[in-house]
């Protein structure tokens, strides 16, 4: 049986790091290297789904676009709904909307204003944790929606950007940490 570390050190080493991406000076780190491979993308879904099995979660609320890719499988996994946070005008029924900062300005996320009944548990999952600002915004708008942040799961945390700083008080999981 493969321990735990050895499943982190086998996901990680799917990860390809691209260099000048999108810009110079910056390490992209590709997750598509991870979910093309089969293993590796089972390994990524259970490993983050484990973190929350003492937790009642009734919707994992997922980031676009990748958040999507990463929380559906775990709201299936989990036996929860599937609730998509998306940039504006994206969705078609009325929305929360919520802004947050940039490194250069602001963007905006929403979510449905009927997506999530009041109290509900909901985990918020994205692909990468950098400075936060997108993570914190998705738990504004849960919030603002009705329900409790119970967690949130990334498969990526860049450390040195101190993401985590803006998401106190949730438990926040990240699987690879760079």
């Amino acid at each position: 049986m493969i321990g735990t570390n050895d499943k982190i050190g086998y996901v990680k080493s799917k990860v390809r790091s691209v260099n000048d991406f999108p810009k110079k000076g910056i390490i992209f780190r590709d997750i598509t290297t991870v979910l093309k491979e089969p293993e590796a993308l089972k390994i990524t879904v259970d490993y983050l789904c484990e973190q929350f099995k003492d937790v009642k979660i009734d919707y994992v609320a997922g980031i676009e676009s990748r958040g999507f890719i990463v929380g559906m499988p775990m709201a299936y996994k989990l036996n929860a709904g599937f609730i998509p946070i998306r940039k504006p005008n994206k969705l078609p029924a009325p929305t929360y909307s919520q802004d947050y900062e940039l490194e250069y300005g602001t963007d905006t996320i929403e979510i449905h204003k009927d997506a999530i009944f009041e109290g509900a548990n909901v985990l918020i999952a994205d692909d990468l944790l950098a400075t936060g600002g997108t993570a914190e915004a998705a738990c504004k708008l849960v919030k603002k929606a009705g329900g409790n942040v119970v967690g949130v799961a990334f498969l990526i945390e860049l450390t040195e950007l101190n993401g985590r700083k803006r998401l106190d008080g949730d438990r926040i999981v990240s699987m690879l940490k760079y």
